[in-house]
């Protein structure tokens, strides 16, 4: 049988890249070692989930996100911070009309992939082969499982739209992950200045290795990401003054240094 490119295990074209290298550089400042230090060494702890919630969550995330090249303490705790956010009920300040707030949601939508995991096979997704965890998980992205455990919560929009989404998000904003896409980190102060297609600043990486098509483009290779802004929204009350993208999650888009 053919290996699809899912099945490899992803190698980065930038092997000897490590982001860190800039520490003294003018692509940190004094602010920009202080978050990146923290997210380095202070992952928070867990607050607001459920220890079974919690692990489950960490069981999903391995799935999607799988690292089993680091060791624990070099892996990213996706599950870590999406707990501080729920603590902290800091969200985009939208969510779908029909949708329950975020905090609801996410116990909805942890809990209709654990009662599905029983409902197949009679053991919770923790104990399930990583092949049958995978293909629960496509299940859910397709919606092609029993809507009665997930009360009310759309299956496959919470999956793509939140769990996926989320943790993606939180994942590349790690100084680890932006090693193994040749991400220079905010670059502040000293900014991006070649912005076109195909161009880089010179101190930026450049590729060690040019990847096959057999192979894995992406650690989340076997799901797909989902388009933004394909149904409505409503507008959330704001629940703290910390804003929607959170402090400890700095955009990562390029910006354009200033020439005045």
């Amino acid at each position: 049988m053919t290996e699809k490119p899912s099945d490899k295990p992803f190698e980065t074209p930038y092997p000897t890249y490590d982001v860190l290298g800039k520490w003294d550089s003018p692509s940190f400042n004094d602010q920009t070692r202080r978050v990146v230090a923290d997210r380095l060494s202070n992952p928070p702890a867990r607050r607001f989930l459920e220890e079974a919630e919690f692990a489950l969550l960490r069981a999903v995330i391995d799935v999607i996100l799988p690292q089993p090249e680091r060791d624990e303490d070099r892996r990213i705790p996706v599950e870590a911070f999406i707990d501080e956010m729920l603590f902290a009920n800091r969200g985009s300040g939208t969510r779908y009309a029909d949708a329950p707030p975020m905090r609801e949601a996410w116990r909805r939508g942890l809990a209709g992939i654990e009662q599905e995991a029983r409902r197949r096979h009679g053991k919770g997704f923790e104990s399930l082969s990583n092949d049958r965890k995978q293909a629960l998980l496509h299940a859910i992205d397709q919606g092609d499982v029993d809507p009665q455990a997930w009360e009310g919560l759309k299956p496959q929009r919470f999956f793509r739209h939140v769990l996926l989404k989320e943790s993606v998000k939180i994942y590349y904003a790690h100084p680890y992950a932006w090693n193994e896409i040749g991400f220079g980190g905010p670059a502040s102060p000293r900014g991006y200045v070649r912005l076109g297609s195909d161009m880089r600043d010179p101190w930026e990486a450049r590729e060690e290795r040019i990847p096959q098509k057999t192979e894995r483009l992406s650690r989340a290779g076997s799901f797909r990401m989902p388009s933004s802004g394909r149904a409505p929204l409503k507008a959330a009350h704001p629940t703290s003054s910390v804003p929607a993208n959170g402090c400890r999650w700095p955009s990562l888009r390029k910006t354009r240094r200033s020439t005045s």
